[in-house]
């Protein structure tokens, strides 16, 4: 007798409808006088935590498809993927990351008695396992990853309090090529899923100019990081605002407005004729425009001065995707931070990565219209035409399912939801 067997044309949804239920059942009498007597169980609420996100399938297969994307580049790039626990000492992350990250962590003791966090971001954990494996690794290390990272923070449009972020990392590699290499990953990534340069830039500037800016007005190196973490606002908060803090600081107003007049500036050239063409900023910066031209991605890229990003260990170049249209936050950034390893009590190693979330990157595919249509796969589907039939049913599924395809072994009835 016949074991029906079809193929599966791909299907764009799968929705299941539930009816409310109309009563919450209870064990023993069921008359009204007995369960008006028994108190109702608590009704769970089904949303995540505030910041949180569910995958189900529609959403998990997108999700899948943006770290395939992910990796694909990576290793075209000739990185290989790590990993490392969600789980980390509070101590690796309040060494060197800014105040700012540090009053944002999802951080407690636990049993015991050590002080842990849910990891704010990736790149101390990956300092941590480049000094754990030592010299038993030869540079330059090329290393990628894609994680869950945690921070208590405000909520806007592509910002939460938990995201998933692809990081590449490059240990043991001076100066700009490395900075050159991570820039061509995130073109690549971008061109992979439809995006140009007319509706993506990337901003680039160094550490260095403001630390040359803050030589020049004779402010104290120790308020470095605090002025970063202030000027990384600028574009979020008004002039005004800008000026307030950094005068909070102790700064003089001659300092304040000389520090903002020179993070205005958008023209390298500019920036030349401010600092003077020795200041090793302004060497790195060109070098790095040259070789863009060379990488074919000089249209992606512009100088900005403002762009000092907010983490407190970057030393050198730093850079940022962000939406030509000015409707979303920074897509990605990153930049070099040649000091960290000795942060954590070993020999620097030169080091330049960037992170880049994948909330934003969906939000701009959404405003764009390239989000991919991701049907659910399924190659066959067998159902038995009658109880009998219910073994040969298995045994082809099983003998599909053994040759690498997809295969829905299907019930003759379903259950009601």
């Amino acid at each position: 007798r016949p074991i029906g067997l079809a193929p599966l044309r791909p299907a764009r949804r799968l929705l299941c409808v539930a009816s409310p239920t109309a009563a919450l059942a209870t064990d023993g009498d069921s008359s009204p006088a007995s369960s008006a007597s028994m108190a109702q169980p608590a009704v769970v609420d089904v949303n995540p935590p505030r910041g949180t996100r569910d995958f189900p399938p529609e959403e998990m297969r997108l999700r899948s498809w943006l770290f395939d994307n992910f990796r694909e580049v990576s290793r075209s790039m000739a990185f290989e993927e790590v990993d490392f626990p969600v789980l980390e000492s509070e101590a690796l992350f309040i060494r060197k990351a800014g105040e700012e990250i540090t009053q944002q962590l999802y951080n407690f003791e636990d049993k015991g008695g050590r002080r842990v966090v849910l990891r704010p971001e990736i790149t101390p954990s990956l300092a941590r396992l480049v000094i754990k494996q030592g010299k038993s690794v030869s540079l330059p290390l090329k290393w990628f990853t894609i994680g869950q990272c945690w921070r208590y923070e405000r909520m806007t449009r592509g910002r939460r309090r938990e995201h998933y972020q692809w990081n590449m990392d490059i240990f043991g590699m001076p100066k700009v090529r490395a900075e050159a290499e991570l820039i061509q990953a995130i073109v690549l990534l971008f061109e992979r899923l439809g995006i140009t340069s007319s509706d993506v830039g990337i901003r680039l500037s160094s550490r260095k100019v403001l630390q040359a800016v803050l030589d020049m007005y004779s402010v104290p190196q120790h308020l470095f990081t605090q002025v970063c973490v202030i000027v990384d606002k600028l574009g979020k908060l008004s002039r005004e605002e800008i000026e307030k803090e950094l005068i909070s600081t102790g700064l003089s107003s001659e300092a304040v407005q000389g520090i903002i007049e020179v993070l205005s500036l958008k023209s390298l050239s500019k920036l030349e004729e401010v600092l003077g063409s020795g200041v090793e900023a302004v060497a790195d910066l060109k070098k790095l425009f040259s070789l863009a031209e060379q990488y074919g991605y000089a249209d992606w890229i512009c100088f900005d001065a403002s762009v000092v990003r907010g983490l407190a260990y970057y030393t050198g170049i730093v850079f940022e995707a962000f939406d030509r249209e000015g409707e979303l936050r920074a897509i990605c950034g990153g930049g070099r931070y040649d000091r960290l390893l000795s942060t954590f009590g070993t020999e620097d190693v030169p080091a330049c990565g960037f992170g880049f979330g994948d909330a934003v990157i969906v939000e701009l595919l959404k405003e764009k219209g390239l989000l991919p249509d991701l049907p659910r796969q399924i190659d066959d589907i067998v159902f038995p035409l009658d109880e009998e039939l219910e073994g040969p049913a298995s045994s082809v599924a099983s003998s599909l399912r053994k040759k690498g395809r997809s295969v829905d072994l299907v019930e003759d009835k379903r259950l009601k939801w």
